[in-house]
């Protein structure tokens, strides 16, 4: 047999297949639910998607208009706030000293390092049960992860020494808003408790 007869047999076998009416399914069994049944809950935490989770060492009462947002290796709280979508705020148990972590972040909007007076000088608030240094700054924001700086954002954030465990509370954001969370951010930081 040649190519062409093989190849004609072969594309009227398809042909005559294709007429047949395809049978009609139906499904009588059923099974209980499952805990795998369960709906997926939208912008769920790390704690929350993974059973095997660590649970967050640090918990507070979550400000009116702030989106949570998952934990991520470093954040262990994270949330997003304002109209423009560029509000930060998050939680981190970070290494080093409080005055380490602060010039860190004065940094990050070009400001010189604060020498002991200077530190010694910053307002302390309230945070997870202990007391820690407000940190303001404004201009151009440049974080180590970022590619390009932003002008026109601002800093409020609190750092305190718990026992040799340095907690931060940082936001980060345009200016005005900001500004307008600061209050906020305040209260947040004072809510805030270690899990025991």
């Amino acid at each position: 047999m040649n190519r062409q007869t093989t190849a004609a047999i072969f594309c009227l076998l398809a042909v005559a297949g294709c007429d047949k009416p395809a049978a009609e399914v139906t499904v009588e069994e059923t099974r209980p639910m499952t805990s795998r049944d369960t709906k997926p809950k939208l912008f769920a935490t790390s704690d929350e998607r993974f059973r095997n989770a660590k649970p967050s060492p640090v918990r507070g009462m979550t400000p009116e208009g702030w989106l949570v947002l998952p934990a991520s290796e470093f954040r262990l709280l994270n949330y997003r706030f304002g109209a423009s979508g560029l509000g930060e705020v998050w939680v981190t148990l970070v290494s080093g000293t409080v005055i380490d972590n602060v010039n860190r972040w004065v940094g990050e909007f070009g400001g010189d390092p604060l020498d002991g007076a200077a530190f010694g000088g910053l307002r302390t608030v309230p945070v997870a049960g202990a007391r820690g240094v407000w940190v303001e700054a404004a201009g151009e924001y440049k974080s180590v992860m970022s590619t390009s700086p932003r002008p026109g954002f601002a800093l409020r954030g609190v750092v305190a020494d718990l026992g040799g465990r340095i907690l931060t509370v940082k936001m980060v954001g345009p200016e005005s808003e900001v500004a307008a969370e600061s209050e906020a951010l305040e209260r947040y930081a004072a809510s805030l408790v270690m899990a025991e």
